[in-house]
């Protein structure tokens, strides 16, 4: 198949890899003339996926007409750029294309999630949403993963979970759009909480806790829009939390780590590179406001981000609140 890959970011390029390696003809795109030189160059993108050489079959180009006539559109790239980069495309896009979005997170201000995003621009085009448990460090080197596939629209899920799948990435196909889109949104806003507790040097008993009161909130909000509960005990739920909120590969534990440690969060964010977590804080917010979805971890993040409160005192409110079953 013809798979042109929006996003020269670490899951993009993994994919690219993934996908030359099942024989198909695979283009990466990126708006950034410098990551496509160094590829060229050293033959693989340090900052993004280091160690991981991407093959010359692909091709490299910051020509967004490349989209024209392709199998697959695969958008890969941080939720805040998903409609920018979607309206650039536009002009070029072919209505038969499936479009395959594996971005995380919600849009400031409108609070649609990514597909609805791609949907409102390519209003004929079959969509498909791609979550899961998955670091692209790891699928880059060849190492099992596993990741959920789910679209209105069965046969073209069916269809990317033929395309992408081998024996080292397996893909399972689920109903259930919303539910996998909010998971993988969500799930990074926890993960920071994580990186603040481990930060702050506190023990297992309080992570454990908290991702799993993190994926009751997550399970709540995603209902509450439609999705189902069963996909929040998947992969596109749990496993994605777990892995998001254990790991040094994920940015967004990673700068919740150095806020724990008392580093200003805006300097964090600085340090860590893109942490989608930081800008979903305040949109998961105001949706939970909009559906009133009681998310009690999330509002205290958003005051330890933006309203200078000290992360001690977040976990003391959180464990000061009136007792309550499961």
């Amino acid at each position: 198949m013809k798979i042109t890959i929006l996003g020269s970011g670490g899951w993009g390029l993994a994919l690219a890899c993934t996908s030359q390696r099942l024989g198909h003809e695979v283009t990466v795109w990126s708006a950034f003339s410098d990551e496509i030189d160094a590829i060229k160059r050293t033959g693989e993108l340090h900052a993004k996926l280091p160690g991981v050489m991407i093959p010359k079959e692909v091709r490299l180009t910051t020509d967004i007409s490349c989209v024209k006539d392709e199998d697959i559109v695969l958008i890969g790239i941080p939720s805040q750029f998903v409609r920018s980069v979607c309206e650039q495309a536009k002009p070029f896009m072919s209505d038969k294309s499936i479009l395959l979005s594996t971005a995380k997170g919600l849009e400031n201000g409108t609070l649609m999630r990514m597909s609805e995003i791609i949907s409102e621009i390519f209003p004929k085009n079959r969509i498909v949403v791609m979550s899961g448990p998955s670091h692209a460090e790891e699928l880059g080197r060849g190492i099992p993963t596993a990741v959920a596939v789910a679209s209105y629209d069965k046969e073209a899920a069916e269809l990317i979970q033929k395309a992408f799948s081998d024996n080292v990435l397996r893909l399972y196909v689920n109903k259930d759009v919303v539910g996998c889109e909010i998971g993988g949104a969500v799930k990074n806003v926890i993960a920071l909480c994580c990186g603040i507790i481990d930060g702050l040097g506190l023990g297992d008993n309080t992570k454990a806790a908290l991702i799993t009161r993190g994926l009751s909130e997550i399970t709540r909000l995603g209902c509450a829009m439609g999705g189902s509960e069963k996909t929040f005990s998947g992969l596109a739920g749990l496993g994605d939390l777990v892995v998001t909120c254990t790991s040094m590969h994920s940015r967004n534990y990673r700068c919740g780590i150095l806020i724990g440690q008392g580093v200003d969060p805006e300097e964090a964010v600085r340090r860590t590179g893109t942490v989608e977590g930081y800008g979903c804080a305040p949109v998961t917010r105001k949706l939970a406001h909009k559906l009133g979805v009681e998310m009690p971890i999330t509002e205290e993040l958003n005051e330890i981000l933006f309203e200078n409160q000290p992360v001690r005192q977040g976990i003391i409110d959180l464990m000061s609140r009136p007792t309550g079953e499961e």
